[in-house]
């Protein structure tokens, strides 16, 4: 057996184990290294704008070799690196200073950066640090995995849409019979919440500070008190490409986190529904999945082909929602200035949006084996003529006819309806022939109002 294999079958985590594979996308993003390359690179753009300010006198701007070189520190660095940094830390017994340390040992030959080395986390909590570093591992796990693969979702979801958008299929509103709808416009609905929601985890707000112990620039203030350091911090924070915050106790209060966990989890929450609403359809015989050579359905009945993939997304999105769910709630509560409670949960965010990632894979999956089965649904709708019970008594109200629902009501409830006594009710109608004549060819199948073009539409 190979080390990789032991080490993957000795996992605690499944992200790490079983699902390993399925989340290389996050892993450089949320695993230890990549908090601390985020580290590194906020403690050197700090250092790069602390000489780039006119008022810090003992600290020359850098030549740009000098910046390229501390910029390359922070974009190349290795597995190696970062453990040395790990190595610091059994020192240290503190994860941020092990870094500030590690910095300076690269720094401290060089002729030009050498004289700069008190100014690597100058004025620094080292929550400065940290609050920026999420904020950057939050901002590129969105705009490079999370976002890309709900577009594709969504794309899937939207083709399907458009594929079956005049396909009619009966609805069941509390499990009962009810007005059908198609199975495009069904699928469309999906697409326009998971649009809409899109749209928030896009567009939330990803805060960020720098302003030091408990968020009042004291020690900036005590060393350079010329210098407008709420200005300084509003430029620097922004130069990342994050949201300035200018308000904090020594942490930045994580409402932003808390607000990107609620719009991925209300992502997951429609998959969720999705992924019930699928598992049922294939129950009914609606979809049929698609067998592949060798997958075994079931380990005593071969007949079976288990709705896995939505199973499978189903649960890994509801322990990323229990997650998000608790950074939500917990993240923006610290103790008076600050207390240690968040630094254990921020370390599990990869954990939340890996298990997400993990659902939306899974749910892709299962879409791609989905075909529609025509036969199935068209039989269901044949067998439903008291669905059209709602069209015929609307019909009646707007032709003044007394008590039409009651009339339905008495003829639909309880009662099996066919064909023939549907029809026959509405020719025993007073109403104008054209209106009875277009409720004579109406059926099941066909009473879908303007699903069709809702779900062309989108």
């Amino acid at each position: 057996m190979s080390a990789d294999s032991q080490t993957t079958l000795l996992a605690l985590s499944p992200l790490d184990g079983r699902y390993a594979g399925k989340v290389d996308a996050l892993r450089p993003i949320f695993s230890e290294f990549g908090l601390i390359k985020a580290r590194v690179k906020v403690e050197v753009e700090w250092l790069l704008a602390l000489a780039d300010e006119p008022g810090i006198v003992e600290l020359k701007p850098f030549s740009a070799a000098a910046a390229a070189r501390l910029r390359k520190l922070a974009d190349e660095l290795s597995l190696a690196d970062a453990a040395r940094v790990k190595e610091i830390e059994r020192t240290t017994n503190h994860d941020v200073k092990a870094v500030e340390y590690l910095i300076k040992e690269r720094l401290k030959d060089d002729a030009e950066l050498g004289p700069a080395l008190e100014f690597v986390h100058f004025a620094c909590t080292s929550e400065d640090i940290n609050n920026l570093s999420y904020a950057l591992m939050l901002n590129q796990a969105r705009q490079q995995v999370l976002l890309p693969k709900l577009d594709e979702l969504i794309q899937k979801l939207r083709a399907m849409a458009h594929e079956h958008a005049g396909l009619p299929m009966l609805s069941r509103t509390h499990g009962q019979t009810a007005s059908p709808t198609t199975v495009g416009k069904e699928l469309a609905n999906v697409v326009a919440r998971l649009l809409r929601q899109g749209e928030t985890l896009a567009g939330a707000q990803m805060p960020g500070k720098i302003n030091g112990a408990v968020g009042n620039y004291n020690a900036h203030l005590a060393s350079y008190p010329d210098i407008d350091w709420a200005a300084f911090s509003q430029r620097f924070v922004t130069s990342l490409g994050l949201d300035w915050q200018p308000y904090t106790t020594q942490i930045e209060p994580h409402d932003g986190i808390a607000e990107v966990c609620d719009a991925q989890r209300r992502i997951d929450t429609i998959c969720i529904d999705l992924c019930r609403d699928v598992w049922g359809y294939i129950s009914l015989g609606y979809f049929k999945q698609a067998v592949k050579a060798g997958e075994v359905g079931s380990s005593t009945m071969p007949h079976k082909v288990n709705p896995i993939d939505f199973e499978n997304a189903e649960g890994n999105f509801g322990i990323a929602n229990a997650l998000f769910e608790h950074f939500a709630a917990k993240l923006p509560i610290s103790r008076w200035q600050r207390d240690l409670t968040d630094s254990t949960v921020l370390r599990a965010l990869g954990t939340a949006f890996g298990h997400a990632l993990i659902g939306i894979d899974a749910l892709l999956r299962g879409l791609n084996k989905l075909s529609v089965n025509p036969e199935r649904l068209a039989a269901d709708l044949d067998a439903a003529w008291e669905v059209l019970a709602e069209a015929v008594q609307t019909v009646m109200r707007r032709h003044g006819l007394p008590n039409p629902y009651e009339h339905l009501k008495a003829l639909t409830r309880g009662q099996g309806i066919t064909e023939a006594s549907m029809r026959e009710f509405i020719a025993s109608l007073d109403l104008p022939a054209q209106d009875k004549q277009r409720l004579l060819a109406m059926t099941p199948g066909s009473y879908t109002g303007l699903a069709e073009r809702l779900a062309r539409e989108i």
